[in-house]
């Protein structure tokens, strides 16, 4: 039984990861478009999200836990022409956030799949739970 306690700790961890990191990616993605309010400011910074392996005695596993939320500082901004902005300089140009919503499409899909697979294996712990506690009162 500890062994499907374990599985079934495991995925609810692997769920709760994955939810921060759709969370990550919708605040990428409602920011995409956010620039500098001044010029030369820089635009709203992409966040990443890593994860790491927690080893939890009580269950005897490895649980997979948000190691951290950083801001991707290597990927460049790019820059569009809106003269009209409050943070275009002297040629009209506008630091842009280096949110690239493919990627962040891609990502969120993952993620979803990953939440979904998750999910499914929470489901089939509480079947096999359910199915020995029906064998047990026979």
């Amino acid at each position: 039984m500890s062994d499907l306690n374990s599985a079934l700790m495991i995925s609810v961890h692997g769920m709760k990861a994955q939810s921060a990191r759709i969370k990550v990616i919708s605040e990428n993605v409602a920011n995409a478009e956010t620039a500098g309010l001044t010029p030369g400011a820089d635009p709203y910074i992409r966040k990443t999200i890593t994860f790491k392996n927690v080893m939890d005695r009580e269950n005897d596993a490895r649980m997979p836990e948000v190691e951290k939320i950083s801001q991707d500082k290597k990927t460049p901004f790019t820059e569009k022409f809106m003269p009209d902005h409050p943070g275009a300089d002297a040629q009209g140009m506008v630091k842009m956030p280096n949110v690239n919503p493919l990627i962040e499409l891609m990502d969120m899909r993952e993620a979803q799949r990953t939440y979904e697979a998750n999910l499914g294996m929470v489901e089939q712990s509480r079947n096999m739970y359910n199915q020995t506690v029906d064998l047990l009162r026979r």
